[in-house]
């Protein structure tokens, strides 16, 4: 199976935490669903595609129907995956969206990027050195992908979107694997986004995650640094 990232959400409306995670191995999303004692049914699981090894997983109602779908991000066939929710917690087939020849997408991230109240999806491209931003119509279908780079060898692992800079603007913050850098991408405006601005970090930072540490209102960057076996933490100023 080779699990690779999973998500803990009620994905079927009963008010029970569920488990959805993707296996690499297996080229599929599996979903375990809460019994209510904190144990679990057996996975149900959906293809992927043959050879798509989903290595990224997030859960957010993506066509606005008040059901939770899963995305995925395929890194074998280069795409990311949508599965829609039924409603009963049972989805439709995965409808794919490329991320690009060579792309590896590994970590994805969805929220409304253009201030349109559709949440779009943000992807972490570990081989085409880019984070991709698919901007969605509205009814969980999503344009082609427009792409930012991270820059030369920095293979981003990991992806993360919030209001770093406080404008009300949510902005892309990336692991930079390849370059030993985090990636701070501030929102332009309209669902566009600047130049990244970097800051070194260990070796190898695979993952990441935003949280105000210090009761100071402002969001603080953690991250994982692989090979110094330790955890980074960047203070807002």
């Amino acid at each position: 199976m080779s699990p690779a990232c999973l998500s803990v959400v009620d994905i079927n409306n009963d008010g029970k935490s569920d488990i959805i995670v993707v296996n690499y191995d297996a080229n599929n999303v599996g979903i375990l669903i809460n019994v209510g004692n904190g144990t679990f049914r057996s996975q149900t699981s959906y293809s992927t595609g043959t050879n798509s090894n989903p290595q990224g997983v997030f859960v957010a109602d993506v066509n606005q129907d008040n059901k939770p779908d899963i995305i995925v991000g395929n890194h074998g066939t280069d795409s990311v995956g949508v599965f829609l929710n039924y409603g009963n917690g049972t989805f439709r087939p995965q409808k794919t969206y490329s991320t690009g020849s060579g792309s590896k997408p590994y970590s994805v991230f969805v929220t409304d990027v253009n201030n349109d109240n559709n949440p779009d999806i943000v992807v972490a491209n570990s081989g085409t050195n880019n984070v991709g931003v698919l901007l969605n119509y509205g009814n969980g279908t999503f344009r082609s992908q427009l792409t930012y780079s991270t820059g030369s060898s920095s293979s981003p692992y990991s992806v993360f979107v919030t209001d770093i800079n406080k404008d009300n603007e949510p902005d892309i913050i990336v692991a930079n694997y390849g370059t030993n850098k985090v990636g701070i991408l501030i929102n332009a405006g309209n669902g566009t986004f600047l130049p990244q601005n970097t800051y070194s970090t260990g070796s190898h930072p695979f993952s990441l995650s935003i949280a105000d540490l210090n009761s100071d209102s402002k969001p603080d960057i953690i991250v994982t640094n692989l090979n110094d076996n330790n955890v980074g933490v960047f203070l807002a100023r």
